[in-house]
């Protein structure tokens, strides 16, 4: 029996953390190439990319392998590297986004790389590498995420709207939060311990200055009566913390792995999701995954679910579906399996096709979590919608 009665712990990270920013580097370089394909008539179903980024003080490396139309040109990936770090707010000395030296090492995709997608077994796109890949849901916040990884999230982005309106100007770009969730009889009722280390920019501030400041935006983050008089609070509490982001911290793309899936509340198959195109199953595959679980927990089939998917570089179909609904399911685990490839063709072009992810929707999902979010009517987090809802009622009968 699991245990009903516990305290669990997630962090997230702001978009001004040194990884974030490499994050966001990355996914827009995706997006460069997705909305140049399809404003220069370049087939997007072609775009391939796979970029990494790293940042230090005031440098800026871009390296990987892409396909794409000829006018994505290394002054245009510039161009989006320097609006990405302004869009976050960083011109201070160490990192600033007019005068960090951006260095673009980017080549062609491998044509061994490149064979295995394009044609696959049979003749159909195969999987850009193997892998697995996990998807989870659950029924303890309005998004279906688990409460500790949504409201470490929630903290963040209150705090950022708030700086970026202008209304906290101490602030600077680089933040960290983590919150202690208690569970009783398996509900989360309270937060038992509050972490929030957020760089200000003004360097005469105190903890208790910044913990005075943050505290408002925890207090509205969280649902009413979580916060207490036990509550134990922690902000900034190795003292100043004036130097932040990549002047601070070196950063590379893809090591918030657990800040950007379930705040470690579910298995994570290791794959990073930013700098890559919808090929690359470590992040389509992994939205399908998160797409299916949201709905079989949002009809109502169980109140926990996640979700395995693997497969081979090359291969179209998934080698295996698995699915654990810790003992909430209201049908048994193998039949939601079966249902699972009737109501969704999870190949690469079926996931692709399905979410509709050939298009420049990416950089948004670089900070904040790629889940938790309500779909956009663009199209963006198209794998949070809940629309196959009936569909999986009906194949589970």
């Amino acid at each position: 029996m699991s245990r009903k009665n516990f305290v669990f712990t997630s962090e997230s990270v702001s978009e001004g953390h040194p990884d974030k920013v490499c994050d966001r580097i990355s996914d827009e370089v995706v997006d460069l190439f997705y909305r140049e394909a399809l404003e220069q008539g370049f087939d997007p179903w072609e775009v391939r990319v796979a970029c990494e980024t790293l940042a230090t003080t005031n440098r800026v490396v871009i390296a990987g392998e892409t396909r794409g139309p000829a006018s994505v040109t290394p002054a245009k990936i510039e161009a989006a590297a320097r609006k990405a770090i302004k869009d976050i707010g960083y011109e201070q000395a160490g990192f600033h986004w007019e005068t960090a030296k951006i260095e673009i090492l980017l080549h062609s995709q491998s044509a061994d790389i490149a064979q295995g997608v394009d044609s696959g077994e049979q003749k159909e796109e195969g999987a850009g590498d193997q892998g697995i890949m996990f998807g989870y849901a659950c029924d303890e916040t309005p998004e279906l995420l688990p409460a500790p990884i949504y409201y470490s999230h929630r903290i963040l982005k209150l705090l950022a709207d708030a700086r970026h309106s202008g209304k906290e100007k101490a602030l600077g770009p680089d933040a960290k939060s983590q919150v202690s969730v208690a569970y009783k009889n398996g509900k989360p009722v309270a937060a038992t311990q509050i972490v929030v280390s957020h760089q200000h920019v003004d360097e005469s501030l105190s903890s208790n200055d910044v913990l005075k400041l943050v505290k408002p935006y925890v207090r509205k983050a969280l649902p009413k009566g979580w916060i207490t008089a036990d509550t134990v609070w922690h902000v900034n509490p190795t003292g100043k913390f004036f130097i932040g982001g990549p002047d601070g911290d070196a950063g590379l793309t893809g090591r918030k792995i657990i800040v950007d899936t379930y705040g470690g509340a579910a298995p994570h198959g290791g794959g990073a999701f930013s700098g890559k195109d919808p090929t690359k199953v470590d992040r389509s595959a992994a939205y399908a995954a998160r797409y299916l679980a949201k709905n079989v927990v949002a009809a109502g089939l169980a109140k926990r679910c996640c979700i395995q998917l693997s497969y081979a570089i090359g291969v179209a179909q998934p080698l295996s579906i698995y699915v654990d609904t810790y003992g909430t399911g209201k049908v048994p685990e193998a039949k939601l399996e079966k249902a699972l490839s009737k109501v969704m063709d999870l190949t690469p072009r079926g996931i692709r096709t399905h979410l509709n992810l050939n298009r420049p929707i990416y950089a948004r999902t670089s900070a904040y979590g790629h889940f938790g979010r309500a779909a956009e009517k663009d199209g963006g987090f198209s794998w949070e919608r809940t629309d196959l809802v009936k569909a999986l009622k009906a194949a589970v009968k």
